[in-house]
């Protein structure tokens, strides 16, 4: 997908849409020196948690991408964790369209699939979907 800029010079843009439990992240990756944005801040700056930046950086990673193209973040909903689980897959699926020699790389390293555990609905008569009330004897 070809996205014009505002020079008039056309940027090669390559999209990915990534899911996780209530998290929605749209990624936008194109050529350029390993910049990562999300949300208009920095990698560091949005996780202060190692394991959920390793998370966003392991398809960048996988495929040897990590100083070669700018990545472009908008996410939301959701927590930290589902949150950066998004935007792994939403990572790995623009690297897909961006280059489709990676795909098998980035299959076998388990980053094509999505993780498709979300919360179970709360039952009524329970306290939450499956805990019952505290039992009285009297």
């Amino acid at each position: 997908m070809s996205v014009g800029s505002a020079g008039g010079s056309a940027v090669k843009d390559s999209l990915g849409t990534g899911r996780r439990k209530t998290s929605v992240a749209r990624v936008r990756v194109r050529a350029g020196n390993g910049k990562i944005t999300i949300n208009n801040r920095s990698l560091d700056d949005f996780f202060s948690n190692l394991h959920d930046r390793n998370n966003v950086m392991a398809p960048l990673e996988a495929t040897g991408q990590t100083g070669k193209v700018d990545v472009f973040i908008r996410v939301h909903g959701g927590g930290i964790s589902g949150q950066s689980g998004a935007i792994k897959l939403g990572i790995a699926r623009a690297l897909k369209l961006h280059d489709m020699e990676l795909f098998d790389t980035l299959r076998h390293a388990g980053l094509m699939t999505r993780d498709s555990r979300m919360k179970e609905r709360k039952k009524y008569g329970l306290r939450g979907a499956r805990r019952g009330t505290q039992f009285s004897k009297r």
